[in-house]
């Protein structure tokens, strides 16, 4: 297990009495696949996992797995606040089908790191999948900091992990520890290019909900070393970027995928978006089409 490349973050759509909308769930995994993503993640943070019951969890990792029928991998959000219940959710995405587990720091707690190494090792040797590790503290108020990754890359079950703060620096010393086994993968669209330039080998997206074919450009110019080109796409790319984050995620991209057709809404605490950023989604609705159809008429440059 190696995650490279475009992993799209899923969102979760729902139909307009908040029930999941397995419709647009089979045709959003579809539209991913055909355009070039190399990874999902089902029922992390952008696909509303909090929100989910435990039946929702198993029938959306369910119909990922059959539909992607193994031509990419299938990463499971598993990480809670408590390492045991973390271990029990792992091992249901196993018997579900993934193929690893992306794990968060456990949200709330503030674990110390030495709390974090014991964690993460309980979770890789007993939850049955390969360890994603994933580090976004300004979400969780937990960090996991570079030297403490350290000690865990060299654990055979722990196989990557995605960096979603945006220090350039914090980037730098990871990138330090990739490895065949062991990969470095953005968490943040709006740093990914620079990362991927950088080494690093992926990106975990959000924005690559609604326009999968420019992200993956993205990514191919990026990794395949072609800084001109890369730092051009990404520069169009910037206002889809920067959409995302107008309110908290997954509220923008949910709001953009209701306008493509794929579900309605999102589930409290969460709001639908804002009517002030109403205008900015329209723009953002055409820019993603405009970059999607380009992507389909022109091939990349080698």
């Amino acid at each position: 297990m190696h995650p490279t490349g475009l992993i799209t973050a899923l969102a979760t759509p729902f139909d307009g009495a908040g029930a999941l909308d397995l419709d647009a769930w089979r045709r959003l995994l579809q539209w991913q696949l055909a355009a070039g993503a190399q990874g999902v993640v089902v029922a992390g943070s952008t696909g509303e996992a909090s929100m989910l019951e435990d039946a929702e969890y198993d029938t959306l990792l369910r119909i990922a797995v059959e539909t992607v029928a193994g031509r990419i991998p299938v990463l499971a959000g598993t990480g809670l606040s408590g390492t045991a219940r973390t271990i029990a959710q792992t091992r249901r995405a196993a018997a579900a089908g993934a193929d690893a587990a992306l794990v968060v720091t456990p949200p709330y707690v503030r674990p110390t790191q030495a709390g974090l190494l014991a964690h993460y090792r309980a979770v890789a040797e007993q939850g049955g999948l390969p360890v994603v590790l994933y580090n976004v503290s300004v979400r969780t108020a937990a960090d996991l900091l570079p030297e403490t990754v350290a000690e865990l890359a060299s654990h055979a079950r722990i196989v990557g992990i995605k960096e979603a703060a945006s220090d350039p620096a914090r980037m730098a010393a990871l990138l330090a520890l990739r490895s065949p086994a062991f990969s470095v993968l953005g968490g943040d669209d709006g740093q990914a290019g620079r990362a991927m330039l950088a080494g690093a080998d992926g990106l975990v997206s959000v924005g690559s909900n609604a326009a999968p074919a420019a992200y993956r450009r993205l990514c191919d110019l990026a990794r395949g070393g072609h800084a001109a080109a890369a730092g051009q796409w990404d520069a169009q790319l910037a206002p889809l970027h920067a959409f995302c984050g107008v309110e908290p995620n997954p509220i923008p991209v949910k709001a953009l995928l209701q306008g493509l057709g794929y579900g309605q809404g999102v589930r409290l605490p969460l709001l639908p978006l804002s009517a002030a950023h109403r205008a900015e989604l329209a723009r953002n609705l055409a820019l993603a089409g405009e970059l999607e159809a380009h992507c389909g008429r022109e091939p990349l440059a080698a």
